[in-house]
């Protein structure tokens, strides 16, 4: 995702997608270990998701009123 389209979410939207993102790369984990998964660059994408997300969150619930 772009971080355009991040930054112009919630912080509760942006909660809910990091639920899910990180949900997304435990069920990668579980396939890897498994040898089920065939694109391991998924892994790395759905990790910098996560810390994509974690940033946004921390900068708006720093500063709530400015637009981050």
């Amino acid at each position: 995702m772009e971080m355009k389209t991040l930054r112009s979410k919630s912080i509760e939207v942006l909660g809910e997608e990091l639920t899910q993102a990180q949900t997304h790369l435990k069920s990668l984990d579980f396939k890897l270990a498994a040898n089920q998964l065939k694109n391991v660059r998924e892994s790395r994408k759905t990790k910098a998701l996560i810390a994509r997300l974690q940033t946004l969150l921390k900068e708006k619930q720093k500063n709530p009123t400015v637009q981050v």
